[in-house]
């Protein structure tokens, strides 16, 4: 596992990626969903978690509020949003009320690693291609732990790797995507193993990745025209370095290095550590 990172490395890190994923640029390559798999994988993943009316479901870095407000669509339970960029929490607020749904769906500002909940306030979590940008992956996998219910359902999807990556794929990760410290899939199982989660399920969906890169590719030459035109500011962006990246990581995509996998575990009844000075 990765050393520990310098409390001011740490937000940095954290702000650095809440200013990207909100964005121009994060949103016109990343889609809706901001994550590979889109609403599908977030289907399936809800299945899993086995969420029904009546359930309650915290979202984890939800960005602007795609799989919290389809989930409540599809399968009627509470969600509540948390992400640590204010401007995507104000973009996912203003989904919600667009969709009719404040009544079941809410968002807030709120950081991972220190969630502003109650112990056992929710049945089920879910974190999507965020856990890997975590600076302290431990605390955060407490965090989850702590505001479960005993026998509540942490479903994550994420961003493998496999061995070390070329230089300049690892600037792709933290420029187009900030994933930079994405962990083989065996990490990702221990930290949610020493929060006392037992693992029920673990599929591997690496074409979900090799899809969103190919649709990153894509849109680069798209959003390159745009900036021709001057329909699309993206000041400071190098196409032909971005190209050259995209191609890098459909590469280590094409021979392992990189997949993508989705774990569910379920709390046991001995969480993690709980922090102290959590205010609902």
């Amino acid at each position: 596992m990765t050393g520990l990172i310098q409390p001011s490395k740490a937000v940095e890190i954290k702000t650095c990626c809440a200013s990207l994923y909100a964005s121009d640029w994060a949103q016109a390559l990343l889609g809706e969903s901001f994550h590979p798999g889109g609403v599908a994988l977030t289907e399936r993943l809800g299945s899993i978690l086995k969420l029904e009316p009546g359930k309650r479901l915290l979202d984890v870095a939800c960005g602007k509020g795609t799989s919290a407000i389809y989930l409540t669509q599809r399968y009627g339970c509470e969600v509540v949003g948390v992400d640590y960029s204010r401007e995507l929490v104000a973009e996912a607020m203003a989904a919600a009320e667009a969709a009719g749904l404040v009544d079941r769906v809410q968002f807030r500002t709120a950081d991972a690693e220190a969630l502003p909940f109650p112990d056992g306030y929710f049945d089920a979590l879910i974190c999507e291609c965020a856990f890997c940008t975590f600076p302290d992956k431990a605390a955060a996998a407490s965090e989850f732990a702590r505001v479960l219910r005993v026998e509540g359902r942490v479903g994550l999807s994420d961003l493998t790797r496999t061995g070390e990556l070329p230089g300049d794929l690892d600037d792709l990760l933290a420029w187009i995507a900030c994933i930079g410290d994405a962990r083989p899939l065996e990490e990702y199982l221990r930290y949610l193993t020493a929060a006392n989660f037992a693992i029920e399920t673990v599929e591997e969906h690496h074409d979900a990745l090799s899809v969103l890169v190919q649709d990153i590719r894509a849109k680069l030459l798209g959003a390159e025209l745009l900036v021709k035109l001057n329909k699309l500011d993206l000041p400071g962006v190098d196409f032909d370095r971005a190209r050259g990246l995209a191609r890098s990581a459909a590469e280590a995509v094409r021979v392992g290095k990189l997949g993508y996998a989705l774990v569910v575990g379920v709390r046991g009844y001995m969480s993690g550590k709980i922090p102290a000075g959590h205010d609902f």
